[in-house]
């Protein structure tokens, strides 16, 4: 699988947030984007369950990755999200969220993605309406300042 950028401070995969997820994205062969993780507890609703909001943005960020799989700087915003929770998403049990690409039109496209369990049953899953940020936006985005980059795994740093 090819590793996909990470940035410096967004709340999802900045390496530099302490507050963050700290999420890895990986490019799998079939073009679906991977995520293995396991949600501290801090990040629960219930006792032991993931609250549904980092449900929510753990498939989101999912979703926006997928669409730059070929171009990692094509930065999207979501402009729909409709999320179905099937069962509780454990804390402190490894899951796996995959985004696949449902249609892309350029400019507009939609995506999917599924959080599966340990035990590999999807617990909740969504689909969303990504719009591409308009030029203007672009030419704003400075990859430098964000730390946008490939970060190596701890374990190639060893």
């Amino acid at each position: 699988m090819e590793k996909l950028p990470n940035s410096s401070h967004c709340f999802v995969c900045g390496l530099d947030n302490d507050h963050g997820l700290k999420l890895t994205f990986y490019q799998d062969e079939d073009g679906s984007v991977v995520v293995d993780y396991t949600v501290p507890d801090y990040y629960q609703g219930y006792p032991g369950v993931v609250h549904g909001g980092i449900i929510t943005t753990l498939m989101d960020e999912v979703i926006g990755r997928v669409l730059m799989t070929g171009d990692t700087n094509r930065f999207m915003a979501t402009a729909k999200l409709t999320t179905r929770y099937r069962k509780p998403v454990p804390t402190e049990k490894p899951i796996r969220i995959v985004g696949r690409i449902v249609d892309d039109r350029g400019r507009v496209a939609e995506a999917r993605a599924e959080i599966i369990g340990p035990d590999g049953e999807v617990l909740a899953e969504a689909k969303g309406l990504m719009v591409a940020l308009s030029e203007e936006a672009l030419q704003a985005i400075d990859a430098e300042a964000l730390g946008w980059q490939v970060y190596p795994d701890e374990e190639e740093d060893a």
